[in-house]
């Protein structure tokens, strides 16, 4: 055989090669794909939305004097519980004692200058002056004594003690809390979670409302807790406001720092929903799409997604009530691909 003809006998092998190639090329675009599809309408449900939180004391503070002084004796020590109006620690009373002396003699003298100014046996001036100098001791001698003995505020356990009996309470801060303390006290039995709730449910926030508090810690156990606070205004940056919950904590179970999922009913509502599976993400994005049949060719809508209620998700962008969404075969789709629907 001439070369020629090798030539041309190879040159239409490919031809028919690339013939063959591109007739079945175009038989795969034209060939529909069997789907299943769902016609899409709007359903009521009971919105429980649920955020994250570490639950903290629901009162707490740091027992200090006013001023530096010598601690005399320290009363308690860390997790001790103690109640309201208890003195935790005893501070030097060498100034108290002084003062307490001056605060007798000045109120003997007032009440002798008192019965003398019944009887206009005495100064209005003289009687004044007696009475200004009684009432300003008794105001130091009470402030004294307030910074003499350190009283539990109200019922709690010791978190934190850093002095001992002895040592020199300078009024510098302490480092793990920031703040000047001889003692932190704190309330647990009741606790606080604090969340950001989006802007869109803030006319259904009302104090009072109930929530379910759960915990990895303790699985299947629910504890209820209250709205007893909402913030009056919308953080613009991340539109959401916060909102406090009061967790009552009687059994002590759950202890302040604890991580927690706070679910807050937020009533019922129309929503869109539509199965999970059917939501398909775009590779290399954090884009989501699905396919809806339009006029039995495949349509590509990117969707902003929503919560998730068991298997459906709900749609906020992308879809409308009344949309025929493919839900099975959308994974060998693409844009324009006609459709073959399966009944």
């Amino acid at each position: 055989m001439s070369l020629l003809a090798v030539i041309l006998v190879a040159a239409t092998s490919c031809k028919t090669k690339q013939g063959e190639s591109t007739a079945k090329l175009s038989e795969e675009i034209i060939k529909p794909v069997t789907v299943s599809t769902k016609i899409l309408k709007k359903t009521t449900i009971t919105r429980k939305n649920t955020y994250t939180a570490t639950l903290l004391p629901f009162r707490e503070v740091n027992l200090a004097p006013a001023s530096p002084g010598k601690i005399e004796k320290i009363v308690v020590d860390v997790s001790d519980k103690v109640r309201k109006g208890q003195v935790l620690v005893f501070m030097d009373r060498t100034n108290l004692e002084q003062a307490k002396i001056n605060l007798m003699n000045l109120e003997t003298n007032f009440r002798r200058l008192d019965t003398l100014k019944k009887t206009n046996s005495i100064a209005e001036q003289q009687y004044d002056q007696a009475k200004t100098a009684y009432e300003a001791a008794k105001a130091s001698y009470k402030f004294l004594l307030d910074n003499a003995l350190l009283r539990a505020p109200f019922d709690g356990i010791i978190s934190g003690k850093y002095f001992e009996n002895g040592e020199i309470y300078s009024g510098a801060p302490i480092p793990t809390v920031g703040k000047a303390a001889v003692l932190s006290l704190v309330q647990i039995n009741y606790l606080k979670a604090v969340v950001n709730v989006e802007a869109a449910y803030f006319p259904v926030v009302k104090k009072g409302l109930k929530a379910e508090i759960t915990s990895d810690i303790y699985p299947g156990q629910v504890y209820t807790g209250t709205v007893y606070r909402k913030h009056p205004t919308i953080d613009p940056a991340t539109k959401t406001f916060t909102v406090e919950l009061k967790v009552p904590n009687n059994n002590l179970d759950l202890r302040p720092g604890m991580f927690a999922r706070v679910k807050l009913n937020m009533g019922q509502a129309k929503a869109l929903l539509i199965p999970t599976i059917a939501i398909i993400k775009q590779i290399g994005t954090n884009d989501k799409y699905v396919f809806v049949n339009n006029r039995n060719r495949a349509e590509k809508r990117l969707i902003k997604p929503g919560r998730v209620y068991d298997d459906q998700t709900e749609i906020l962008k992308g879809l409308r009530e009344g949309d025929e969404l493919i839900i099975e075969g959308q994974n060998k789709l693409m844009e324009n691909k006609p459709l073959s629907i399966k009944n």
